[in-house]
């Protein structure tokens, strides 16, 4: 098996009356499954819209992303689809095509990362539900006001401070049923702890210097090593700094010519882009872990 292409859609029984669900699985690979999910889905008078399908040959996992357009429910579609859980073994996930996800926004003092979520979600080009903006600096409250977001600022200076920040993002991921987490440049490291908490659904992003070029004024220290490309990596947070499995990455060419200022501008650009590109995908259920890496069905 391998990736395919999209399945042509083709009209439903009943017009205006069908739900539209994205079905993810992750299973041992084995002969079968595309049929027996297939046939389950016959079963509700489903058509599928859009498949996409992998193998990988490290670990000889299975992984599918359906788009199932049927006039049933989501749990009539998965009772129908019991049989095959339990025969292969299906680590199976619904939801509901274009369903906002609810996110928790992490950030600091810069603003452009945050700015594009938010844009992005008011404006409907990205599926994502934001019900709090926690900062540790109060940078970004003017921002939040803006695009009318519920925002908190909490220092995490001094002694049990970034204890208590955390234990407020806990607090915040139950108190909102937050799904996803973005660390937003964020700049903080997140406890252990947190992170095995988060795992799966927390998205940091970060230039693309790293490990080369930590600490501060990053670009200035490129600029002075006469680097010619810069970029950005969105990833999911681990206990391995920066280091979780990448979810998407930009590179972009530069040259002697570029001052720190513009790499800063530019290197910015690819993060934006790069960060909103891995928030959509999460959101769309377009990204799957396959151990240290990640499978993404764009």
């Amino acid at each position: 098996m391998s990736e395919s292409s999209p399945l042509p859609q083709t009209p439903s029984a009943s017009p205006g009356t069908d739900s539209e669900y994205v079905l993810t699985v992750v299973c041992a690979e084995s002969p079968g499954i595309v049929h027996a999910i297939s046939g389950a889905i016959l079963e509700v008078e489903g058509d599928i819209t859009e498949s996409r399908q992998f193998v990988s040959g490290t670990t000889h996992r299975y992984y599918l992303r359906m788009q199932v357009r049927t006039p049933a429910s989501s749990e009539a579609l998965e009772a129908a689809l019991a049989p095959a859980v339990e025969r292969f073994g299906l680590e199976l996930r619904i939801d509901e095509v274009g369903r906002p996800v609810r996110t928790l926004i992490l950030g600091s003092t810069t603003l452009h990362c945050v700015n594009d979520l938010l844009f992005r979600m008011e404006s409907g080009h990205l599926p994502i539900e934001v019900p709090l903006i926690l900062a540790n600096h109060p940078t970004l409250e003017k921002l939040a006001g803006f695009y009318d977001v519920p925002f908190e600022h909490r220092s995490t200076k001094g002694p049990g401070a970034k204890e208590a920040f955390e234990d407020r993002v806990r607090e915040a991921v139950e108190e909102h049923d937050i799904e996803l987490v973005v660390l937003a440049r964020y700049m903080q490291i997140l406890s252990p702890e947190l992170c095995a908490e988060l795992a799966g659904r927390c998205i940091n992003i970060h230039h693309s210097f790293l490990p080369g070029f930590k600490g501060a004024n990053p670009y200035r220290q490129a600029h002075e090593r006469g680097v010619k490309q810069i970029g950005a990596t969105a990833h999911f947070v681990t206990t391995d700094l920066d280091e979780g499995p990448i979810i998407e990455q930009e590179v972009l060419r530069v040259d002697h010519t570029r001052s720190p200022e513009e790499l800063m501008a530019i290197g910015q650009d690819a993060e934006i882009r790069t960060l909103r590109q891995a928030v959509a995908w999460y959101a769309q259920s377009r990204v799957l872990l396959d151990g240290s890496r990640t499978i993404v069905f764009r």
